[in-house]
């Protein structure tokens, strides 16, 4: 009887994986996900066969009677887990880009499970005895699997595996509630996103904004119910425009404060209370580990190797750019003096972005509205593909027969200079109330070498929140848009032209603040002439953008970046901040942003990048004390274009070359040591000073 029964479960288990569409290789061109049979209800028993599989592969590897080797414990390693993996790529790309309740819902439930799972591998003794043996033994590993050993063994090492029995058990809890507050806090982001809504009835009140922005606000106010409105949101390419261009300084104020409180309101989707939770947990994590704080836990294997490096590094940037935004302040108040409108106020934060406005359309004759229509989406696009064409030969082809999640998103067959597949890229670029603000990369699948010795090529996503289409126009982008594009792009091409044999090593696998140097670099190609000559056509009249707006944008090239790099230095030294934090008891969140600001000689006219309650990126994507990466990449990526323009051509081959080396190598070479094959020399800090325009 039990015989039969056990049959039965296991005939049971074999229906349920060939009719659930996550537990079958795919069948489609590319091996791409079949987004048109997945639904909802396959996730959860996709996941729990997921996981019952990477378990089984996992005991294999523990209990394999032969001595541990290389290849039947570190390769085996890497390798297992495939299926969890591949069911993960889909899934938590859907939930950023077209979650819902249910898919909230089921998160909540599965991310514990992978958490034990993963802790199950990392704490187990056995798993770690092998591991051990073969990082003492295998001495005479080079390259690739050298590095692989060396990072398995850290990756243990670092999670618990030589922690006592009572610790490591605290450690599983720690991950846990870890994963479950992460959740929570990008869910209650979305939802004060979503829930703040300003219908605007009488059209005075948006004096001065562009005729596109309202024409989007109407069609936003229409779709919501309310035709003959104007809707506004705490979405950026919604509330931008206002604070650019809009008259109106209490729309100004409201909308900046909408935006800048998110999570903040004292309701159900308060962050205050998880940010206390947060800290607490990675602080106790960090002590579990024998460091002060978590800052230096989690940068032990970052270039910067500890916070103490990380704050001093951002220090060489801030003080110049302190000196430059307070010169910025001067000027913009000067112009606010001039405005009879403004009746002898003082700056605000609200009026900063909309007196730089007037006061680059003064100094340069430069409206931004102007280059808008020279910078329609699926130019700009197809501009940053042939950039990546001229530098590394790779070309982009349109394929309209892959499933997609999305209406909204586009697919595209991407090929090295020989014609061979480098992967597959989709780019869903438009706002909706199921995508989670801002733009990311994200990997459905990454690049690796499979057990048979197949190349098994990356499908990577781009994902924006750029204007939508409206009715009388397409997607029209605005200059940071552009950048932002060329930037998650750069993060595209670090996962797509991996070389890599071993899947945690692939691609974007690097540490954090060397991860960041592919997509900044790009940006530095946004408006030289040569490369806006390939997309910045008008979307009316198909005339390239003239000579004369091209140098304009030139001479821009350093107006108000005092004011870009305050804001985000002050985001990445709060975040640093928050995690040198030796002990946590009780944070009263605002009062200590309030306290390290003042302590960092933040000015009143400016509000911090990200405030605590909706800092996505270090509550939620996995860059907690990493912020800073933004502006330890930019250092390396300014010195990175000054080895090509030192050769007198920014697209010189040679050049390209070695850096398209050093985008295949991914994680499998030591990040310092790569830069320094490339570059030949340290990393030059005074290039980014000089990029910047904060040389007096």
């Amino acid at each position: 009887m039990k015989t039969k029964f056990l049959a039965l479960a296991a005939l049971c288990t074999m229906m349920a994986c060939t009719s659930n569409p996550l537990l079958t290789e795919p069948t489609t061109p590319y091996g791409v996900p079949a987004f048109d049979q997945i639904q909802t209800k396959h996730y959860r028993p996709a996941f729990k066969e997921a996981i019952r599989q990477y378990e089984a592969e996992i005991a294999a590897i523990e209990n394999n009677p032969e001595a541990p080797t290389f290849e039947n414990t570190i390769v085996a390693l890497d390798r297992a887990g495939g299926l969890l993996r591949r069911v993960e790529g889909v899934f938590f790309n859907l939930l950023e880009t077209d979650g819902d309740d249910a898919m909230n819902a089921i998160a909540e439930e599965v991310t514990p499970m992978i958490t034990e799972c993963e802790d199950n591998i990392l704490l187990s003794d056995k798993m770690f005895a092998r591991v051990q043996a073969v990082h003492e033994s295998a001495t005479d590993l080079t390259g690739e699997d050298a590095r692989l050993l060396d990072q398995t063994y850290r990756s243990f090492v670092m999670n618990g595996a030589n922690l006592d029995q009572q610790a490591k058990d605290r450690l599983r809890e720690i991950n846990k509630q870890l994963g479950i507050l992460s959740l929570k806090f990008g869910q209650n982001v979305v939802e004060e996103t979503n829930a703040c809504q300003r219908f605007i009835t009488d059209e005075a009140q948006l004096e001065g904004l562009p005729e596109s922005a309202k024409t989007a606000a109407a069609e936003e106010a229409a779709a919501a119910g309310h035709p003959g409105e104007w809707l506004f949101t705490p979405k950026r390419t919604s509330f931008t425009p206002v604070l650019q261009y809009c008259a109106n300084r209490q729309l100004r104020h409201d909308l900046l404060m909408d935006y800048t409180t998110r999570g903040n309101h004292d309701n159900e989707h308060d962050n205050k209370a998880i940010i206390n939770q947060t800290m607490r947990l990675r602080t106790e994590k960090a002590h579990l580990f024998g460091y002060d704080c978590s800052a230096d836990y989690i940068l032990q294997d970052a270039m910067a190797l500890n916070g103490k490096a990380a704050m001093e590094m951002l220090m060489r940037v801030w003080e110049p750019s302190l000196q430059a935004v307070k010169r910025e302040r001067a000027a913009l108040q000067a112009v606010m003096d001039a405005d009879p409108a403004a009746q002898g106020d003082k700056l605000q934060p609200w009026d900063w972005w909309y007196y730089a406005e007037k006061l680059r359309q003064q100094q340069y004759a430069l409206n931004e509205e102007e280059l808008k229509p020279y910078f329609e989406m699926s130019n700009v696009r197809k501009g940053v593909f042939a950039l990546a064409h001229r530098l590394y030969g790779i070309s982009f082809e349109p394929i309209d027969n892959l499933p997609i999640y999305h209406p909204d998103v586009q697919t595209f067959k991407v090929l090295d200079a020989q014609g061979q597949l480098l992967g597959i890229l989709y780019t869903d670029y438009y706002p909706r109330s199921t995508k989670r603000p801002g733009a990311w990369m994200n990997n459905i699948r990454e690049q690796y070498i499979d057990a048979q010795g197949k190349d098994v090529r990356p499908v990577i996503v781009n994902v924006g929140n750029f204007n939508k289409p409206t009715a009388s126009q397409p997607s029209l982008l605005s200059m940071d848009d552009v950048e932002t594009l060329f930037h998650e792009f750069g993060h595209a091409l670090h996962g797509l032209l991996s070389r890599c044999h071993y899947r945690s090593l692939s691609g974007t696998n690097t540490p954090r603040d060397f991860v960041e140097l592919p997509s900044q670099f790009m940006e530095n190609y946004c408006y030289h002439p040569e490369v806006m000559r390939t997309y910045a056509f008008h979307y009316l009249t198909g005339e390239v953008m003239p000579d004369s707006l091209m140098a304009k944008i030139a001479r821009t090239a350093t107006f108000n970046k005092g004011f870009v790099e305050t804001e985000l230095l002050s985001a990445s030294i709060l975040d640093l901040d928050f995690h040198n934090l030796t002990q946590v008891d009780t944070i009263d969140v605002n009062a200590f942003e309030a306290a390290s600001l003042e302590q960092m000689g933040m000015i009143p006219e400016i509000i911090v990048r990200y405030r605590p309650t909706f800092y996505n990126h270090i509550f939620t994507t996995g860059y907690e004390a990493g912020y800073y990466s933004y502006t330890w990449s930019a250092v390396l990526d300014a010195d990175a274009f000054e080895a090509f323009r030192e050769t007198g051509d920014i697209f010189h081959p040679q050049t390209a070359a070695r850096f398209l080396h050093l985008l295949e190598q991914g994680g499998s070479r030591d990040a310092h040591d790569l830069y320094l094959e490339f570059r030949g020399q340290e990393p030059n800090p005074q290039a980014l000073i000089h990029r910047l325009g904060f040389v007096q």
